[in-house]
C-alpha cells in the first residue's frame, strides 16, 4: 500500500510581509530622528565654522546633490541585492556623514564638514526611498496604504528629533565638541540603530535579488531591464513627472516663505511655526492618501494634487504678508498637496515595472525629484526677488495646475 507523503507546510506569507513592514516602520522612525536632526542645524553649523551668512545655504544645496547621486546609487543596490541591502546600506552611509560632521566641527576643518553633509545627504534619501519597499511588502490593492504607513512612519521619528536639540547639545559640549553638532551625534545613533534593527529582521526581503530568468526558464525580454525602454512606459513617465513637478513647486514656494515673513517683520518664532506645520502637513497625511490611491487610483489622486497645489499658490500669494494664520494654512496646503503628489506617483511607477526594473526606475524617478527640489530652491530666489513672492507663489500653482492634471489624465496614461 502506498503511502502519500504529507503536505510540505506553506509559511504565512502575509504574516511575514506584515512583521516586515513593522520592522521597516521602526526602522523608518529612528531614521526620521536622523534626518531632522541633522537638517534642523546644518545650516546654522556651517555658518558658525565659515564664518560666512551668504554660505550658510551650502547645507542644502549639499543635501539635494548627495540625495540625488545616493537615490540613483541605492536604487541599483536594491536592484541587484535586494531592498534591505539597500536601506541598511542607505542608513550605514548617512550615519557615516553624521559622524563626520561631528568629526569637522570637533576639528574646526570646513573640508571635512562639507563632504561629511554630502555624504550625510546622500544617505538620508533611504527615508523617502523606503516608500517603495513599503509597496512591495503589500498586495496591488493595498500598495497605497503601505507606502502612506512606511511615510507616517517618518514624520513620528522627524517630530522627536528636533526636540532633542538642546540635551544633544549639552552632551556634545560636555564632550568638547560644538553644541551645534549635537543633533548630528543623535543622527549618528539613530541611523546606526536603524541599520541595526533592518540587519536581522527585514525577511522576507520587500523586493528580493533580480533575477535573470522569469519562473519556468522564460528569459525576460530585452530592454526590460533598467537601462530599458521601460523607463518611457507611460506609468513611469507620468508618475516621475507628477512626482518632480510637485517637488519642483513646493521647494520654490517652500524656501522663499521664511524670507517673505522675515521681510515684514515677524519673528522667527512665527516663522519656525509656519514651517513646521508645513513638514507636517507633507508627512501626516500619508495614510490616508495611501488610502485615497488605493480606492480611486494613482492618477486621480495625482489629478488632484495638482488642484490643491494651485489652490496653496493661490492662498501663499493672495495672503496679507501680516497675516500668519493664512500663510500656514497656505503651507499647510502646499504640504498636503505635494503628499498626494508622491504617493499617487509613486502608485503609478510601482505600478507599471516589475520586479526586474522595479527599484533602478524608481531610484532613478528620485533622483529627478531631487535635482527638481535643487533647481526649485535655485529658481525661488531669483523670481521673488525681481517679481516678488506672491507672483513666485501663484505661478507655482499654476505650474503645478498645467502640467499635473494634464499629465495624470492623459490618454497615454488611460491606456493599461
Amino acid at each position: 500500500m502506498t503511502r502519500t507523503a504529507p503536505p510540505v507546510p506553506v509559511p504565512d506569507l502575509s504574516r511575514q510581509r506584515r512583521r516586515a513592514l513593522t520592522v521597516l516602520v521602526a526602522s523608518q522612525i529612528l531614521g526620521g530622528a536622523g534626518m531632522a536632526a541633522g537638517i534642523t542645524v546644518g545650516a546654522l553649523l556651517a555658518q558658525d565654522l565659515l564664518g560666512s551668512t551668504s554660505l550658510a545655504g551650502l547645507p542644502a544645496a549639499l543635501f539635494a546633490v548627495g540625495a540625488a547621486l545616493g537615490a540613483a546609487v541605492l536604487g541599483r543596490v536594491c536592484q541587484r541585492f535586494g531592498r534591505r541591502l539597500g536601506l541598511l546600506l542607505g542608513n550605514g552611509v548617512a550615519a557615516l556623514g553624521s559622524a563626520g560632521v561631528v568629526a569637522g566641527a570637533a576639528a574646526r576643518w570646513p573640508v571635512l564638514l562639507l563632504a561629511a553633509l554630502f555624504v550625510y545627504g546622500a544617505g538620508t534619501v533611504t527615508g523617502l526611498l523606503a516608500r517603495y519597499a513599503g509597496a512591495d511588502l503589500a498586495p496591488p490593492e493595498g500598495r497605497g496604504r503601505a507606502a502612506g504607513t512606511v511615510l507616517f512612519a517618518l514624520t513620528l521619528g522627524a517630530v522627536a528629533g528636533p526636540n532633542l536639540i538642546g540635551p544633544t547639545g549639552t552632551l556634545a559640549h560636555a564632550w568638547g565638541v560644538p553644541r551645534l553638532a549635537g543633533p548630528f551625534l543623535l543622527a549618528a545613533a539613530a541611523y546606526t540603530a536603524a541599520a541595526l534593527v533592518l540587519l536581522p529582521w527585514l525577511h522576507p526581503d520587500p523586493l528580493g535579488p533580480a533575477q535573470p530568468q522569469q519562473p519556468g526558464g522564460t528569459v525576460a525580454e530585452p530592454g526590460a531591464g533598467p537601462h530599458g525602454s521601460v523607463r518611457s512606459a507611460p506609468g513611469v513617465v507620468i508618475g516621475a513627472t507628477v512626482m518632480i513637478t510637485a517637488q519642483l513647486v513646493m521647494i520654490a514656494v517652500m524656501t522663499m516663505t521664511p524670507v517673505h515673513m522675515t521681510g515684514h517683520g515677524h519673528a522667527t518664532q512665527a516663522v519656525g511655526l509656519v514651517i513646521a506645520l508645513h513638514v507636517g502637513a507633507m508627512f501626516l497625511p500619508s495614510p490616508l492618501s495611501g488610502l485615497l490611491v488605493d480606492r480611486i487610483g494613482g492618477r486621480r489622486v495625482a489629478a488632484t494634487a495638482g488642484v490643491v497645489l494651485l489652490g496653496a499658490g493661490l492662498s501663499a500669494g493672495l495672503a496679507p504678508p501680516t497675516s500668519v494664520t493664512l500663510l500656514a494654512c497656505a503651507l499647510v496646503l502646499l504640504g498636503v498637496g505635494w503628499n498626494l503628489a508622491l504617493l499617487g506617483g509613486t502608485a503609478l511607477i510601482t505600478d507599471a515595472t516589475s520586479a526586474e526594473n522595479r527599484a533602478a526606475v524608481q531610484g532613478l524617478a528620485d533622483v529627478g525629484m531631487s535635482a527638481a527640489g535643487a533647481t526649485g530652491g535655485m529658481v525661488s530666489g531669483p523670481v521673488a526677488g525681481g517679481s516678488g513672492y506672491p507672483v513666485l507663489a501663484m505661478a507655482a500653482g499654476a505650474l503645478a495646475l498645467a502640467v499635473i492634471p494634464a499629465v495624470a489624465l492623459s490618454k497615454r496614461g488611460r491606456s493599461p
